[in-house]
C-alpha cells in the first residue's frame, strides 16, 4: 500500500493543515476522524489495515482529513459564533482546498465517512454538499448542532445542523432528488455510550423515510458500543457491500 503525507498552508484557515493518503487509485473515501482526532488516528486504530484489502485492490483510496473540532465544537467556554465561523472556515477549507488537492478529475465524487464526531462531519458534508459526495458512511453520529451549542442558534450553527436543516428544507428543493440518488449508510450501536447516538440516528431514520429518500440505517445490538473495536467491524462491511453493489443503485 502506497502511502503518502501532505503538509500544506489553508488560505481559509491561514495555517498549515496536514493529511494522510492510502492507495493511489479506486474510489476515494473521505475520512474524518473522531472528536478532537487528528489526521492519522485512522492508521492509528487499525481502520486503515482493516480495509487493506480494499485498498491494496485498488477498489477504493483514502483521505484522511485534519480536524480543528478543539477549537469549534470541543471548546464549550469559548464564544458561540467565533467557533462557528472557524468551523465554517475549516468546511471551506475540505471543500475548496482539500479535495481539489486529492481529486484525480474534475467531476470526481467521494465516499465520506468518520465514526462518532466524524460520523456527524460526515453527514454534515454529505447533506450539504451531495454534488462532492456521492456516499455517506456515518458511524455513531450526532446529527444536530444543538448538543454542542446549548441554548443558541444563528444562521450558521442552523446550517451545520443536518436534522434541523433537512426537516425545514422545503419538499420541491432540488436536493431531494440527488440525494435519492446518493448512497446513505448511518449506522449506530445500540450498547454502552451509544444512547445520544442512537436517538440521532433514529430522527434521521424517521425524516429521511418522511421524505422518500432511500437509505440503509443499521442498527446494531446491544452489545455493539460506542468504540473502535465494533467501527472497524461496521467500516469492513459496509464497504465491503457498498464495492460490491448491495443493491443495484448501490453500485459505484
Amino acid at each position: 500500500m502506497e502511502i503518502g503525507y501532505m503538509k500544506k498552508y489553508s488560505h481559509n484557515l491561514n495555517r498549515d493543515m496536514e493529511y494522510k493518503t492510502y492507495g493511489t487509485s479506486g474510489h476515494p473515501v473521505l475520512v474524518f476522524p473522531s472528536q478532537d482526532g487528528r489526521f492519522y488516528d485512522y492508521q492509528d486504530f487499525d481502520m486503515v489495515g482493516v480495509l487493506s484489502r480494499f485498498i491494496d485492490s485498488g477498489q477504493i483510496r483514502l483521505i484522511c482529513a485534519d480536524s480543528i473540532d478543539k477549537e469549534t465544537w470541543s471548546a464549550t467556554g469559548g464564544d458561540y459564533r467565533w467557533r462557528i465561523e472557524l468551523h465554517e472556515r475549516w468546511f471551506r477549507y475540505i471543500t475548496d482546498e482539500l479535495i481539489p488537492d486529492v481529486r484525480h478529475y474534475d467531476s470526481e465524487t467521494f465516499i465520506v465517512t468518520g465514526c462518532s464526531m466524524g460520523g456527524f462531519h460526515a453527514g454534515n458534508f454529505f447533506f450539504r454538499r451531495p454534488d462532492i459526495f456521492d456516499t455517506l458512511v456515518a458511524l455513531s453520529g450526532l446529527y444536530y448542532a444543538g448538543y454542542f451549542f446549548p441554548n443558541y442558534n444563528d444562521g450558521l450553527i442552523y446550517e451545520n445542523s443536518p436534522y434541523d436543516f433537512l426537516r425545514n428544507m422545503p419538499d420541491d428543493h432540488y436536493y431531494w432528488n440527488e440525494y435519492r440518488k446518493r448512497r446513505i449508510i448511518m449506522c449506530v450501536g445500540q450498547g454502552a455510550w451509544e444512547d445520544e447516538l442512537l436517538e440521532s440516528t433514529r430522527q434521521m431514520d424517521a425524516l429521511l423515510k418522511s421524505k422518500n429518500v432511500p437509505a440503509w440505517i443499521d442498527y446494531w445490538g446491544y452489545d455493539s458500543a460506542h468504540d473502535w473495536a465494533w467501527w472497524r467491524k461496521q467500516i469492513v462491511y459496509f464497504m465491503g457491500e457498498i464495492v460490491s453493489g448491495f443493491q443495484a443503485e448501490y453500485v459505484i
